[in-house]
């Protein structure tokens, strides 16, 4: 899923297909990096990680490209893995925002390093709630919750779980949006937290190849949860575009309570796009979706030894810290790695958990079943 609201020109497939390679070869010491994220997050590497890598590491330079989303950057795995079994130059060294754990049978053929065993000189540091698979390195967090204004709703009053939600949205007809949940992931997890609700609030059960007869089963509750909201929503059953549609409706007095990402939020409260009334708040029950952005280094990769140096040097507390305070993110070590300022002036949003939503076939079916039977009118073109 995308993480922000803006959108590309062209299908993340149809990106992919841009990208292959054309009879060219990897240039030594070039770093042929690869991401399914945003702007804002190839910006922070264009404009921080790379200048401050390159001058402490003579020699090496990153070529940064936007892989459009997890699918332009799947298809860039998978000529990977076709580069495995030919022994060809794959072109590609490092995937940042994409889930090694494809394609499917990708980390079986040894197509990621494994960052247990490549004694990354900080990767003692980061933080437990990170770990996911050892092919993928955690760098940023972030999680979605929910933003509110507290000149309308005071902070003692903000609901703190599912069902105090649905009572307080429908209480309250009108004040409260969500985004199309193939148009950003506040929304998208908004959705993901209804299927939890739906299914005994147990993420275990979800699992990147579980969909299948699971998945038949798991969604159309959810979609009846999300059906019975819908007339309580913004013009009772309006959906926003994106994540910073969803910011905006709050900043304009539009809505009173939107789903929003935690770096998102804070960053639009840092620069004045949200007032400082602005209020957040986690559901206590179980918290919505979040996660740790990850990155993969390609084994077969031409410069995958300068890789491995990338990936530890976005670990050192210069970079860590740069992800709370120029992306307004979390940071993938743990607190205790960041500057003591830092930690006392986030305390308040420090996650004590981030449960996680799987991608692979769940996503198309989510968002294939969330406009056909949940908002059915909406024309998902537009």
């Amino acid at each position: 899923m995308k993480r922000r609201a803006f959108m590309l020109s062209v299908g993340g497939a149809a990106a992919g297909m841009v990208l292959l390679p054309r009879m060219a070869f990897a240039e030594a010491g070039k770093i042929d990096w690869y991401t399914s994220s945003d702007q804002n997050i190839l910006d922070f590497w264009t404009n921080l990680v790379k200048p401050k890598f390159e001058a402490a590491n003579a020699g090496i330079t990153l070529n940064l490209v936007d892989g459009g989303d997890s699918a332009g950057v799947q298809a860039i795995a998978e000529r990977a893995v076709a580069a495995m079994q030919t022994n060809t130059d794959p072109q590609a060294d490092m995937a940042e925002g994409f889930d090694t754990r494809l394609p499917k049978g990708g980390i079986e053929a040894g197509l990621w390093v494994d960052f247990s065993k490549a004694n990354l000189s900080n990767y003692s540091k980061i933080n437990p709630l990170a770990f996911d698979v050892p092919t993928s390195l955690p760098y940023r967090g972030s999680q979605v919750l929910l933003a509110y204004d507290t000149t309308k709703l005071p902070a003692a009053d903000a609901p703190k779980t599912w069902a105090a939600l649905v009572a307080w949205i429908k209480a309250n007809p009108g004040q409260f949006v969500y985004n199309r949940p193939d148009k950003g992931g506040s929304g998208g997890n908004f959705v993901r937290r209804a299927i939890w609700e739906a299914n005994g609030n147990d993420p275990s059960k979800f699992t990147v190849d579980n969909f299948g007869t699971f998945g038949a089963e798991a969604l159309p509750p959810a979609w009846e949860l999300l059906k019975d909201l819908a007339p309580s929503l913004m013009d009772k059953g309006a959906y926003t575009s994106g994540n910073t549609q969803s910011i905006q409706l709050l900043s304009q007095g539009a809505v009173t309570m939107v789903p929003a990402w935690s770096d998102q939020a804070l960053q639009a409260i840092a620069t004045g796009v949200l007032p400082e009334t602005t209020g957040l708040v986690q559901l206590t029950d179980l918290a919505l979706a979040g996660g740790f952005t990850k990155i993969g280094v390609f084994s077969n990769g031409v410069n995958k030894d300068a890789a491995l140096k990338l990936a530890d040097f976005v670990l050192t507390e210069e970079i860590q810290s740069a992800v709370i305070t120029e992306l307004g993110g979390f940071p993938g070590v743990s607190w205790d790695n960041v500057s003591k300022e830092l930690r006392e002036k986030y305390a308040d949003v420090i996650p004590a958990t981030i449960p996680v939503f799987p991608g692979g076939d769940w996503e198309k079916a989510i968002n294939d079943g969330w406009y056909r039977e949940v908002a059915p009118n909406v024309d998902r073109a537009a």
